[in-house]
């Protein structure tokens, strides 16, 4: 039986250092199935989409997508199954969190801003039409808090409410934002923006290499659908 590709679809971006760090990822992740096909697409604003990145992969080899998308929105529920459809031989795995993993990068990058013990702590996520992503996302801070023995609380950029502003401005004296967004563009702009005079984390993905534990998360997602082990 052919060894089925990884397709990894991420939402897309404008922003070149975005695409360079999902790039990234997904050359790292490629390193470690190096017997395997893999590939990256995208659902909205980047080239090639999911379509053509079907397309691009040979007609005899199966195709796991794993969604490069922190909880299952609109995206994962209807988009990436609507514009696979012309396929059959393809498995959508899980959107990438709630995981620890998500939560070993979290603290990694909030460890740049180094919170004091006094600092109140504020989960920045994009929001989504569905609530079951933000409750996806709302389950991330419960675990990140558990992580740091604290509370977080959750403020979200579009969508839902508490927006980020008024998260911030309520949550205390000084706050420090923690960034659950994958990688720069937009929404990390707008996070900075809302945050005001709080200092905000860098974005899971950035120009450094990406976190180990993100790539152990899509591998993992890719062995769980073709039913290996790492």
């Amino acid at each position: 039986m052919t060894r089925p590709a990884l397709l990894a679809i991420s939402h897309g971006t404008s922003s070149p250092a975005g695409q360079a760090a999902v790039s990234a990822l997904v050359v790292a992740v490629a390193a470690r199935l190096p017997d395997t096909i893999v590939r990256l697409g995208h659902v909205d604003v980047q080239q090639p989409d999911v379509a053509a990145s079907l397309d691009a992969i040979p007609a005899d080899t199966p195709v796991v997508i794993v969604p490069l998308l922190l909880s299952a929105g609109y995206h994962v529920r209807v988009d990436l199954i609507q514009q696979s459809s012309g396929r059959g031989d393809v498995t959508i795995t899980p959107a990438l969190g709630p995981d620890a993993r998500l939560v070993d990068a979290l603290v990694g990058r909030l460890e740049t801003l180094a919170p004091g013990p006094d600092d109140a702590l504020v989960l920045a996520v994009a929001g989504s039409s569905d609530d079951r992503a933000n409750e996806d996302c709302r389950v991330t801070a419960r675990m990140l808090g558990e992580r740091l023995g604290r509370q977080v609380a959750v403020g979200f950029l579009a969508a839902a409410d508490p927006r980020l502003d008024v998260a911030v401005t309520t949550a205390g004296d000084r706050v420090v934002v923690a960034d659950y967004l994958l990688a720069p563009g937009y929404f990390h702009d707008l996070a900075v923006t809302l945050s005001g005079s709080a200092p905000v984390a860098p974005p899971l993905l950035g120009s450094d290499e990406p976190p180990a534990s993100l790539v152990d998360l899509v591998v993992d997602r890719y062995h769980g659908a073709v039913g290996l082990s790492d």
